[in-house]
C-alpha cells in the first residue's frame, strides 16, 4: 500500500511556495508551557490559544505504529519506571551516536504504550503542569490528525499538523522506517498536496530527500549547530549555497532562533544575521524554534524577575523576531505568539 502511495504521489514543483500572508503559529509539542507535552490535552489547548499548526514529534513502536513523544526514550515523559511489568525492558542504546539509558518506544507495542500515562518533562520549571501528570495517554498520529480535523470543523479555522520525524536513521536501521506509516496516515487523511495543512520537519537531510520523492506536502529542514545524525554540517546549510541546495528538496528551514539573532550565555542579544534574507532569496520560508515563556528561556531584555520559573514577556521576544521577516514561530505558549502577531479577533 505504501509503495503505491509513493509511486502515485506527484513530485512537487521546483518553484518555491509563496510565503503565507501572515506568519504562522506552530504549537511546539502543543501548549507545552501549560500542559504536559505531546498529549491530546496539550494539542487541544494549543488550538484554543489560536495555533495554526500542532506539532507532534513522531517515533515508532515495536509494531510499527507512530506515536508522539519528544524522544523514543520515554522515562522522562511517562510513568514507565513505575510499571514493574516493564522493568526488564530498561536498557542502554546508542541513539544518534549518544549513549542513552531508559525505556524505548521501539521495544513496546502500541497496546503496551497505551497502558502508560504522560507526565511533565520539566517539572522543576513547570511545576503547575505536574498537576496534570497521569491524566493522558501517549497519542497516536491518527488520533492527532483526528483532533486537528475535528477542531477545524468546530472552529471554522484550518488547523494543520507539523510533524517531526525523530531519529529517522535510527528507526530505519531497526527496520521501522518512519516515512511509510507517516505518508500512509497523511494519504488516509487526504493530505497529500502542497497546499495540504501539513509541514514535515526533520534534522536529517537524507530523510527529507526521501520524502521529497514521495510526497508533495511541504518539507522543512531543521537546523541547529554541529552536525546532523546523517552527517550534514549545519554551518554549511546556512550559507547562500547551502540554502540553495536545501531549496531543491525542502520548502523552508526551521533554524535555532539563535541563528537569526545571536545571544550570549547571559541572554544578551546581538545583531540579527542575514539568515532570514538569505533564506528568502533562496525561496525558503523560515520558522525558528523555540519560543518559551519562562525566564529561564527568554532573552535578557524580556525576563521578569530572577526566578527562572517566572514568566516574562514572551510576546515581546517574538515580536522582535517578527521584525526580521520570519514566516512562522514555534512556541510552547501559542497564546503569546498570537498576541505578538496582534491578530484581529
Amino acid at each position: 500500500m505504501v509503495a503505491s502511495i509513493a509511486a502515485a504521489s506527484p513530485l512537487p514543483p521546483t518553484r518555491p511556495l509563496a510565503p503565507p500572508a501572515l506568519p504562522i503559529v506552530i504549537a511546539h509539542r502543543g501548549a507545552s508551557a501549560d500542559r504536559p507535552e505531546h498529549t491530546l490535552a496539550s494539542y487541544a489547548l494549543a488550538i484554543e490559544q489560536g495555533a495554526d499548526f500542532i506539532e507532534p514529534d513522531l517515533v515508532a513502536t515495536k509494531d510499527h505504529q507512530l506515536v508522539a513523544r519528544h524522544e523514543n526514550e520515554i522515562s522522562g515523559t511517562t510513568d514507565v519506571a513505575a510499571h514493574p511489568e516493564f522493568a526488564n525492558r530498561k536498557t542502554t542504546k546508542a541513539i544518534d551516536g549518544q549513549s542513552v539509558t531508559g525505556w524505548f518506544t521501539e521495544d513496546f507495542t502500541l497496546a503496551e504504550l497505551k497502558t502508560l500515562r504522560a507526565r511533565e518533562r520539566l517539572p522543576q520549571l513547570r511545576t503547575a503542569n505536574t498537576g496534570f501528570d497521569g491524566q493522558e495517554t501517549i497519542p497516536t498520529l491518527d488520533e492527532i490528525i483526528a483532533l486537528a480535523k475535528a477542531a477545524s470543523a468546530r472552529t471554522g479555522r484550518v488547523i494543520g499538523i507539523y510533524p517531526e520525524t525523530k531519529h529517522p536513521s535510527h528507526f530505519r536501521a531497526l527496520g521501522l522506517p518512519l516515512e511509510p506509516p507517516l505518508l500512509a496516515a497523511l494519504a488516509k487523511a487526504g493530505w497529500t498536496r502542497s497546499d495540504s495543512p501539513v509541514f514535515i520537519q526533520s534534522f536529517e537531510a537524507g530523510n527529507l530527500k526521501v520524502l521529497r520523492g514521495q510526497t508533495a506536502v511541504r518539507l522543512i529542514q531543521l537546523i541547529d549547530s554541529g552536525t546532523s545524525a546523517d552527517g550534514e554540517a549545519y554551518d554549511a546549510m546556512i550559507t547562500p549555497a547551502g540554502l540553495k541546495a536545501i531549496a531543491a528538496y525542502a520548502n523552508g528551514i526551521g533554524p535555532n532562533r539563535d541563528l537569526i539573532i545571536p545571544r550570549s550565555a547571559n541572554g544578551t542579544l546581538g545583531t540579527p544575521t542575514s539568515l532570514v534574507a538569505d533564506a528568502h532569496a533562496a525561496g525558503l520560508q523560515v520558522h525558528p524554534w523555540t519560543f518559551r515563556p519562562e525566564n529561564y528561556f527568554l532573552a535578557k531584555p524580556f525576563r521578569s524577575g530572577d526566578d527562572p520559573r517566572g514568566r516574562g514577556d514572551a510576546a515581546g521576544e517574538i515580536r522582535l523576531y517578527l521584525e526580521t521577516g520570519i514566516d512562522g514561530v514555534f512556541s510552547d505558549l501559542p497564546a503569546a505568539a498570537v498576541a505578538a502577531l496582534a491578530r484581529p479577533e
